[in-house]
């Protein structure tokens, strides 16, 4: 159970390891030119040019970078596959108008039945799970649309659409589950944080003969770079908080299907 729990919250935790990590460097670095028995051998390396600092400070902001796009490239994706899941519902539903009205009712409480447990999926999605139903839902629907009354009431044209607009449906939902069950990539993060150590030593370096300037220096470099890391480690799941991709198109795609079967009784 505990292991399970980590492997749902790992940001978190990542998060929580690059900013004490970071703070930590910072004061090893400042007890290692300071107080250290081999600070006096730390003042002998003064003369690294300050320019140097840039050298390693861009492969550090350019890795962060990537791994910042990374995530937020996952939390736009699965907002897409959500928005695009609830379209295909809201399009199912106007299609059906030309359907003889049992059979019409009887495909918008499946398209009800679909998008509601697809809504209650949330829960699951937060800790990294699915929900077997909604795949049942699913195929439910699409032997629905792909039987001979609907093909009889409709024509082939605009069964293959339904047909099409529900593959393209289960398409966006597999993709929100895959982005839930995506972890934190410990090698990536490991080399950013060993860039990070690397430019934290040559700031210290470059400032070793002044230790209040080399501990300002370091200090404000770790108060950028810590709270940037955790801030993109701690959304790592599009699907928790804090900035959890919502529900909300696929719940109004439910009532607009509900309203509308409400409307026509």
């Amino acid at each position: 159970m505990l292991q399970s729990s980590w492997h749902t919250y790992d940001h978190y935790g990542y998060a929580f390891v690059a900013v004490f990590g970071t703070f930590a460097a910072v004061a090893g670095i400042q007890w290692l030119i300071q107080t250290s028995r081999w600070a006096p051998w730390t003042r002998t390396l003064q003369g690294v040019a300050p320019p140097f600092i840039n050298i390693i400070g861009v492969l550090f902001g350019l890795t962060l970078a990537f791994l910042a796009n990374d995530t937020w490239s996952a939390h736009d994706r699965a907002m897409k596959a959500v928005y695009k899941e609830a379209d295909s519902l809201h399009s199912m539903a106007a299609l059906s108008a030309a359907l003889p009205a049992a059979l019409k009712e009887q495909l918008r409480e499946a398209l009800a039945g679909y998008a509601m447990a697809s809504a209650d999926e949330w829960e699951l999605l937060a800790r990294r799970a699915e929900s077997p139903e909604v795949v049942a839902r699913a195929d439910a629907l699409l032997l629905l649309l792909a039987s001979k009354e609907v093909a009889l009431a409709t024509g082939d044209n605009v069964q293959a659409l339904m047909l099409r607009k529900a593959s393209e449906m289960r398409d966006e939902r597999d993709q929100r589950v895959a982005l839930s069950q995506t972890h934190v990539n410990p090698l990536k993060w490991l080399g950013m944080g060993f860039l990070g150590l690397l430019t934290l030593l040559s700031i210290a370096v470059i400032h070793v003969d002044k230790p209040r300037a080399a501990f300002v220096a370091v200090m404000l470099f770790a108060m950028a770079a810590a709270p940037t890391a955790a801030i993109v480690l701690i959304q790592g799941n599009p699907f928790q908080q804090p900035t959890d991709v919502t529900a909300a198109p696929i719940r109004a795609a439910v009532a607009g299907i509900t309203k509308s079967a409400a409307l026509k009784r």
